[in-house]
Order: C-alpha cells, then structure tokens, then sequence
C-alpha cells in the first residue's frame, strides 16, 4: 500500500539518451549575454512535462531559450512560444555536450527525470505515468538520468559563472527536486522513508546527492524546487490521487506535501530565476507565492 501511494508522488519529466553533440559558443556570443544582450537560458528536459512548461513561460519573460533532451523535437508546435525554443537533441551525460551548451547560458534549469528506472522493474509503466511518454533504456538508472546529469551541468555551470560573476550576480541553477527528497527533515519522514520500496529509495539518494552538490557551490544561486504530486488537467493519470494528497496536507500529515500544478511548477521556476533574493528549497507554498509573483508575460503567447 505504502509503495503504491508513494509511487503517485513522484514527478517526471524528459528522459535523455545518447544523440548528437551540440556546437561550441562563439566568444563574441558570450561578451553580448553578458553586457545585457540577450539573455539565455538552457533547459535540460525541455521538452519533458516540466521542462516544456518551463520553456513556455521563459519565451514569455524574453529569455533566449535552448532546450536539450532525447529527441529535441517541440513537444507541441502548435504553440507560438515552443516554437521560439532552440531544440536541440543531445546526451546529457556527456560531459562536452553539456559544457558546450552551458557556455552560452546565463542561467541552467535541470527538468530532467523519471518516475521508474531500468532496475525498478516497473519500467514499462513510464509510458502511462510519463507526462512526455518517455521509455527508459538499458542505461536510464536514477544515478545516470538524474545524478550525473545534474552533476555535470552543475559543474559547467560553475564554470561559466566563473565568467559572468564578474559581470553581476552569481548564476541562477534550478532543480527540479521532490517533495519526498525532505522527508528526513519532518515529523515521521525518516520512519516513511526506510519504509519507502528500494526503487524510491534510489530514487531519493540521486535527488539529495543533486541538491546536496547544489547547496555547496559557492558560484551558483541554487533553487530547488520540491514538488510533490505534479499534475494538470489533461493529464488524467494523477488525478484521483490529488485530493487524497491535499486532504492529508491539510490535516498536518507532516510527510505528504500538497499538490503542485505543472503549471505553477512552470512559473515559480522562471521566477526565482530573475529574483536575486530566492535561494535553496522551495516547497509547495513558496512555489505557489513565485507563481503569483511572475510578471505579465513579454512575449505575445
């Protein structure tokens, strides 16, 4: 029982596999970002449940957008803004795909992950769970889809802000965490949580190895966003599950955070990346508050 509800909490977003390299950046590329030129932001996952909602919302605050997952295809060329996002296809476990793109950001949002692994054993369920129907492959292990990758773009971040500190604030790195990753903090957490299935287990440790990494970069303005249940109305999976999650929030059931919307998700993310003053873990109610505090869209949707 507690493995099935626990399942539901999990979020996922885009699932990346070896494809092709990106191109280097142009120093003169660089210099204009960092005099007040364009400003760049690089998505990894971009095109994943999360990551493209993330994208959507960055086109309408004027940022520059390049997204790199699986595929780098417009999950949905319909939108005017998706359609503004430089897609690119790529592994984002290969350390020079990562700083080749890196080198021309001036901000990192990590959208990348997956509810079940390749050892989990519920691996074929990704498809139903998935937001982006991602299908993991032999190598898709949590330690690869969500630490390693994270682990390399934090240190091609440092690197670049090694740069573009000199020119201002240190560089805006977001995470896309879980609410679960906190349990050790909260009454009851640390008893749910060596009661949590081995997978979930696996699951957690790459998180807290990813934000615990982010926390001790002394070049970086690290955000972590720890949602929950992450849903919208079209996608119908999660949705039974929402007011079971938010009725217990409500109650004071200290391990169970209440539900997130993608979309708020989205917004919040874009937010803390233009306020100097966000740092560290943000959960549900200070999510909710970035949301509210976005701008108005600059960029016709």
């Amino acid at each position: 029982m507690l493995a099935a509800a626990v399942s539901l909490v999990v979020s996922s977003a885009a699932l990346l596999t070896p494809a092709r390299v990106a191109p280097r950046s142009r120093p003169a590329q660089m210099v204009a970002s960092l005099v007040g030129g364009n400003r760049r932001l690089l998505v990894l996952g971009g095109s994943g449940y999360a990551g493209s909602n993330i994208c959507k919302n960055a086109v309408e605050q004027g940022w520059t957008v390049t997204s790199l997952s699986r595929r780098g295809e417009n999950p949905d060329p319909k939108d005017d803004r998706l359609c503004q996002v430089d897609w690119r296809a790529g592994d984002a476990t290969d350390k020079a795909t990562i700083e080749s793109l890196t080198s021309q950001a001036d901000a990192v949002v990590h959208a990348i992950g997956l509810l079940f692994d390749v050892n989990s054993g519920l691996a074929n369920f990704n498809v139903i769970v998935s937001g982006s129907n991602s299908k993991p492959d032999e190598s898709s292990t949590y330690d690869n889809i969500t630490r390693k990758t994270a682990s390399l773009a934090i240190e091609a971040a440092e690197g670049r802000a090694a740069i573009t500190s000199l020119f201002g604030q240190p560089m805006p790195f977001v995470f896309i965490s879980a609410a679960e990753a906190g349990w050790p903090d909260v009454q009851f957490g640390p008893q749910v949580d060596a009661a949590a299935p081995e997978w979930l287990q696996r699951y957690l440790k790459a998180k807290r190895t990813v934000e615990s990494k982010l926390s001790g970069s002394a070049r970086l303005r690290e955000v972590v966003l720890r949602p929950s249940l992450m849903w919208s109305w079209d996608k119908l999976d999660v949705l039974p599950a929402i007011p079971i999650f938010n009725i217990a929030n409500a109650l004071g059931v200290p391990f169970v955070d209440k539900t997130v919307r993608v979309e708020t998700l989205a917004k919040a993310a874009v937010a803390a990346l233009d306020d100097s003053t966000v740092s560290g873990v943000q959960r549900f109610d200070k999510m909710e508050q970035l949301a509210e505090s976005l701008a108005p869209g600059k960029v016709a949707a």
